[in-house]
């Protein structure tokens, strides 16, 4: 079964520039740069019937291209941080496809999804990692706003044992 989830790629300029900001965290497991992108939907573990039946609506989404902006760095995990994070502005286009997939992906039979749409890339991911070091390592990263272009979405496979990459790109749709 192919573990699936949709999501915008992040060109490789800027994926070098987030790359920068990995190191100098005790218990982070920093993502590889080729992996990183903006999840959209989560789908999760589905049969090959289903997974065509995803790539068909998927297919069928006619949205405009539009500017990401990713506005600082973040935590994810409140009092036991789990994850660094680029944060992205939730501007109106990024939110609307990411709605329509929603409202699409439950047609075909996809539960819905629980948790609220925060639009990230994930830099990596953290261990046992105390609240004050991540509050140290946020304070000490300057990271400027920085926009880009989505000119198309992604379907991406992973393996459920590894988490946090090697992503296969297994589908990919324009945004006119």
């Amino acid at each position: 079964m192919p573990r699936l989830f949709t999501g915008l790629e992040i060109p490789s300029d800027l994926a070098a520039e987030l790359a920068l900001m990995r190191g100098g965290l005790t218990g982070a497991r920093w993502i590889d740069v080729a992996d990183y992108h903006l999840t959209l939907r989560f789908i999760g573990d589905i049969d090959p019937e289903t997974a065509d039946a995803v790539d068909e609506v998927m297919a069928g989404i006619r949205r405009k291209a539009f500017t990401v902006t990713l506005e600082g760095l973040g935590c994810f995990g409140g009092d036991k941080p789990r994850a660094i994070v680029a944060k992205a502005q939730p501007s109106p286009a990024l939110v609307e496809l990411q709605a329509e997939q929603e409202r699409l992906l439950r047609r075909v039979g996809i539960p819905p999804e629980t948790r609220r749409f925060v639009p990230h890339v994930t830099l990596g991911r953290l261990r046992n990692a105390s609240q004050t070091a991540v509050a140290h390592y946020l304070g000490t990263r300057g990271f400027l706003t920085r926009r880009f272009e989505a000119a198309n979405f992604l379907l991406y496979s992973s393996r459920d044992s590894v988490g946090g990459g090697p992503y296969v790109v297994e589908a990919e749709y324009p945004l006119a």
